[in-house]
C-alpha cells in the first residue's frame, strides 16, 4: 500500500514538473521556435525543388505534413491541453494520410485503387483510435 502511494507521489510530482516546464515558454520563445517552423518548412520545400514528378509532389507533402506537426507540437507546448493534444494526434494521422495518398499516384489501375483504399482504411484506423482515447 505505501509503495503504491509512494509511486503516485513520485508521478504526481513528475506531471507537476512537466507541466510548469511547458507553460515556462514565453511567447518570444513561441515566436522563435514558430519562426523556426517556417523557415524548416521553406528549406524542406526548396530541397523538394531538386526533385523531379512524383517524387517533388511526395517531397512536399512530406514537408507540409511535418510543418502542420510541428505546429501542433508547438502549440502543446505552449499551451499544454487535451484539445491541443488532439489536434497534434489529428495533424500527424492527417498528414500520413495526405502523403500515402500522395505516394498512391505513382501506380496505376487496380494497384493504385488498393493503395488509395489502404491510406483510406489506415487513416480511418487512426480517426478511430483517437476517439477511443478520448472517450
Amino acid at each position: 500500500m505505501q509503495s503504491k502511494f509512494i509511486a503516485i507521489a513520485i508521478t504526481a510530482g513528475f506531471l507537476a514538473v512537466s507541466g510548469a516546464q511547458a507553460q515556462s515558454m514565453t511567447s518570444d520563445q513561441h515566436k522563435a521556435a514558430k519562426d523556426k517552423i517556417e523557415a524548416d518548412h521553406k528549406s524542406a520545400k526548396a530541397q523538394c525543388g531538386t526533385l523531379k514528378d512524383k517524387a517533388k509532389d511526395v517531397c512536399e507533402k512530406q514537408a507540409d505534413a511535418k510543418q502542420d506537426v510541428a505546429k501542433a507540437e508547438l502549440e502543446q507546448q505552449y499551451k499544454p491541453s487535451a484539445d491541443n493534444q488532439r489536434k497534434v494526434s489529428e495533424a500527424r494521422a492527417k498528414g500520413t494520410y495526405e502523403v500515402a495518398k500522395e505516394k498512391c499516384d505513382d501506380s496505376t489501375g487496380n494497384a493504385k485503387s488498393a493503395c488509395e483504399k489502404q491510406a483510406e482504411a489506415d487513416y480511418e484506423k487512426a480517426k478511430a483510435d483517437m476517439k477511443a482515447r478520448r472517450s
